[in-house]
């Protein structure tokens, strides 16, 4: 009898073909689940017959109270090799092996310069005159060339988006709790001397930070009353890094210009969510990741752990 494996939230239905999944075909049947499912108790119903699950990073927590509605449960595979969503201690107990895949920074990189410059020029106001026979040229776009980039954080992502910018001839700096002086002239970089200095004289706040106890709600409303009224906030890395009712007041009430924003608390973001409708805010639906090489990589790596754990030897645990 073969082995169940649903894959999850694979809303563009491109993981059966994005690899070659007939290496396993013969011992596991697989499953494409394309709707998010929000309640635990109807995922744990749909799933509670497989003893494999796919998942792609932080769309769906795994929990203790998951973990035991998933007795037949044996191996969790997971895009990238860090999950904040999967409770690692409680699959431990339930004797469940998670296992990761590699993951590109490149794409979050090019996303956050797609919401910088859609920001600074207009690009979907413009376009969608244009479309609809509206106003000729209505806006008046915010030059990047000689304006200041704050980044909060520079690590492998920061580091990339730091070069983008002074390529553009910005002015770079950057804070986080942890970065050194050594590390931002390595990316020749001005560090911040704190937190507050950046967000006051940057034009552009770039958020790449890891999301932890340090680092939740590191932006809130004084910290977003600091920036000026002229500047923007882009945020492609986690949502709970900035005070989501905080940021709505922000950009309602115009203590800044705009924001760009890739990640929400919630996703699929509810239909009722002011995020939605808020003209000064540039949203896509989590797309940092979401790019061919990308979903080849996780996939088809994916398909080598599961694999593996069929060979009794499972490899890229978390």
């Amino acid at each position: 009898m073969k082995l169940r494996c649903a894959v999850l939230d694979d809303y563009q239905g491109v993981a059966l073909s994005t690899a070659d999944w007939s290496r396993v075909a013969g011992a596991v049947e697989v499953t494409s689940l394309r709707r998010h499912f929000a309640d635990e108790g109807e995922l744990a119903e749909a799933i509670g017959d497989c003893e494999i699950a796919v998942v792609m990073r932080e769309r769906t927590p795994f929990t203790a109270g998951l973990f035991a509605r998933l007795p037949r449960l044996r191996l969790l595979v997971t895009s990238g090799m860090r999950n904040a969503s999967i409770d690692l201690g409680a699959a431990a107990l339930h004797g469940v092996t998670v296992c990761g895949t590699a993951s590109s920074s490149e794409p979050p990189v090019e996303l956050t310069w797609a919401l910088i410059l859609g920001l600074a020029r207009q690009v979907v106001r413009e376009n969608t005159a244009l479309r609809e026979h509206g106003p000729w040229q209505s806006t008046v776009g915010t030059d990047l060339y000689g304006r200041r980039l704050g980044l909060l954080g520079l690590g492998r992502t920061g580091g990339r988006v730091a070069r983008i910018g002074r390529a553009f001839g910005m002015d770079v700096t950057a804070w986080s709790r942890n970065l050194t002086a050594e590390r931002a002239r390595a990316e020749d970089v001005r560090l911040a001397p704190t937190k507050e200095e950046l967000l006051e004289t940057s034009d552009f706040v770039s958020v790449h930070l890891v999301l932890g106890d340090r680092t939740r709600g590191l932006l809130g409303p004084d910290e977003l009353k600091r920036m000026r009224p002229s500047a923007y906030l882009v945020n492609t890395s986690r949502a709970a890094v900035v005070d989501q009712t905080a940021l709505v007041r922000a950009l309602r009430e115009g203590w800044i210009a705009g924001a760009g924003v890739d990640v929400f608390e919630t996703e699929p973001l509810p239909d009722g969510d002011a995020l939605r409708s808020l003209p000064n805010l540039l949203a896509t639906p989590h797309l940092g990741y979401v790019t061919e090489r990308n979903y080849r990589t996780y996939y088809e790596q994916a398909v080598e752990d599961i694999a593996a754990f069929l060979e009794g030897n499972p490899a890229r645990r978390l």
